[in-house]
């Protein structure tokens, strides 16, 4: 991963793309960009067959520069730095705070190029990027650019246990503000790697993020929740909202959130407690209940004495009441 930050001071994680797949997309870009040049060279020789020679030579000239250095110039500018090669290799040029190049940007990549991979058969290329440390050609260093990857393979085991069901809607009144997207990160990573974990570890973890959690949102975690179906239930509530905030239809509340993610105030949640009933323990089902408890430690208590067969131990006789004389 390589981290630009942007205008905003914002810290973008890009995978930057490296020779192999940037070699590649340079070949296809060629490809066809020769097949096009070849097609229009044959047109233009019939078409101007009456011609002088000079003329066919400027001619000759200038389709070279208008297919081989203005089309890719012109594409990378619309495509906003996808080129066909790119688009078939999950690439995209960028500029090195992360945003969409522009024209300028494409136009000195495109005039460097020429240089470094048309004249020199990408030799020049080859080397720059090996010794770059994110894999930049001379007309990414002069333009200000970076190849990254958009296709990145994503890891499986991302899934992320839903809460009990005794605890939808329970945090619908947190104010989740002031959680930031680090300490929503590390709790996603938790709840999907919870089940890997030793119980023990698994559990003061979870009481340390629900801590954080609790503190950023200035209210405390209900009584008798377990802080792993604490943590699962409030990412569900922040996940619910983001996607009511971007499908809400014209301002239409829904389930409380109206469009733009205000929400009403609802009632604190408390211990819980059955309808009409009196507050008892929580039931903890799942990968969310305490870690187990430790078998009892053996103690070195010597066994007691056999009874012989007929008699029993003088702790249990009933007692009679008689004293035997002085």
């Amino acid at each position: 991963m390589s981290e630009l930050v942007t205008g905003e001071a914002v810290a973008l994680e890009l995978r930057p793309a490296r020779l192999p797949s940037r070699a590649l997309a340079v070949l296809l870009d060629l490809a066809v960009a020769v097949a096009v040049y070849i097609t229009v060279s044959i047109g233009l020789v019939a078409a101007t067959a009456s011609l002088d020679e000079a003329a066919q030579i400027a001619l000759s000239i200038a389709s070279f520069i208008l297919v081989l250095v203005g089309a890719p110039i012109a594409v990378e500018t619309l495509s906003h730095g996808r080129s066909l090669g790119k688009m078939a290799c999950g690439l995209r040029v960028v500029r090195d705070d992360g945003g969409p190049i522009r024209f300028r940007h494409a136009l000195v990549r495109g005039a460097i190029g020429v240089i470094e991979i048309l004249l020199t058969l990408g030799v020049v290329a080859c080397v720059a990027s090996l010794v770059s440390a994110r894999g930049r050609r001379l007309g990414d260093v002069f333009a200000g650019t970076l190849v990254v990857r958009e296709r990145v393979p994503t890891a499986r085991g991302g899934f992320v246990p839903p809460p009990p069901p005794w605890l939808a809607g329970r945090f619908s009144g947190l104010d989740l503000s002031a959680v930031p997207d680090g300490l929503w990160l590390a709790v996603r990573q938790y709840l999907t790697r919870m089940q890997q974990l030793d119980p023990q570890v698994s559990w003061s973890m979870a009481e340390r993020l629900a801590a954080d959690v609790a503190a950023r949102t200035g209210a405390p975690a209900p009584e008798g929740v377990p802080p792993a179906a604490y943590l699962a239930a409030v990412l569900q509530e922040r996940q619910a909202r983001e996607a009511r905030r971007a499908f809400s239809n014209n301002g239409v509340a829904h389930n409380g959130v109206a469009a733009g993610g205000s929400v009403r105030a609802s009632a604190p949640a408390g211990p819980y407690a059955p309808p009409g009933g009196q507050p008892q323990p929580i039931p903890t089902p799942g990968p969310y209940g305490p870690p187990a408890a430790q078998p009892p430690v053996p103690t070195n208590t010597p066994p007691a004495p056999p009874v012989a067969p007929g008699q029993e131990p003088a702790g249990d006789r009933p007692g009679t009441g008689f004293a035997p004389p002085a």
